[in-house]
């Protein structure tokens, strides 16, 4: 609480609060179309819409492993992001994808993330994605995320 005994947000509310932008504010992103659904201290879910345009293989209909890629390495910074207890941007350094198995054509995708470990300068991540649950994983995911320093938005180009 702050001494006018206004409750403070933790980032990752904040980061709740203005999902959109953070999802919306990539060119990509909005390409790709993948929304959050649901962001906790730490943890993040989304969905990845199938869409005619992110097809890997017009001849079987299933989705490209890049957009598996893409999806699973935002989810994962978001995750990363929201376990800190300063906002902070973070950085890819190493995302390693598991594909198991193909997603089935014309099925969106789920998809979770977590942040399980964070050093000084490092946060850990696991995610994976899958239609019904994880028992039956379509790929799963292994980050690492560079803790940048904070920064001045006015500093930070517009989109």
């Amino acid at each position: 609480m702050t001494d006018d005994a206004t409750p403070t947000q933790e980032p990752w509310q904040i980061m709740g609060e203005n999902i959109e932008l953070m999802t919306g504010g990539i060119p990509w992103g909005r390409r790709m179309s993948f929304r959050v659904t649901k962001l906790e201290k730490g943890r993040v879910w989304g969905v990845q819409p199938w869409k005619e345009r992110l097809v890997g293989d017009p001849d079987t209909g299933v989705i490209h492993g890049g957009v598996l890629t893409a999806f699973l390495d935002n989810l994962s910074g978001m995750a990363a992001s929201s376990s800190l207890n300063e906002a902070r941007f973070v950085s890819t350094l190493d995302l390693r994808i598991d594909y198991m198995r193909p997603a089935e054509p014309k099925r969106e995708i789920i998809g979770e993330a977590e942040c399980y470990h964070i050093t000084r300068n490092v946060c850990f991540t696991h995610a994976w994605a899958y239609h019904e649950n994880r028992d039956k994983v379509i790929a799963t995911a292994a980050g690492a995320f560079a803790i940048n320093m904070p920064r001045a938005i006015s500093t930070m180009r517009p989109f």
